[in-house]
């Protein structure tokens, strides 16, 4: 199992919108509006690193409103 923190800037005024969006898809956990130099955070967790990146492209990434993204898998120090 790998998760990771999806770190996701928004267009103006679309935190709310992507929030919700993001909020629905399959491997997404908590989603919540922050501010700050980013508007919404995911927490994401899936089988496999390339589970975790097929995720974050075809559900976070693809979300209307989306400017970029900032992947921070989590470990276990």
């Amino acid at each position: 199992m790998v998760r990771a923190y999806v770190l996701i800037q928004t267009d103006a005024g679309c935190a709310a919108e992507v929030t919700e969006h993001v909020r629905g898809a399959p491997g997404v956990g908590e989603v919540v509006a922050v501010t700050g130099p980013y508007d919404v955070i995911a927490q994401v967790e899936a089988a496999d690193v390339g589970v975790l990146g097929r995720t974050v492209v075809d559900s976070v990434q693809a979300a209307p409103g989306v400017v970029r993204t900032l992947t921070c898998p989590i470990t276990d120090l």
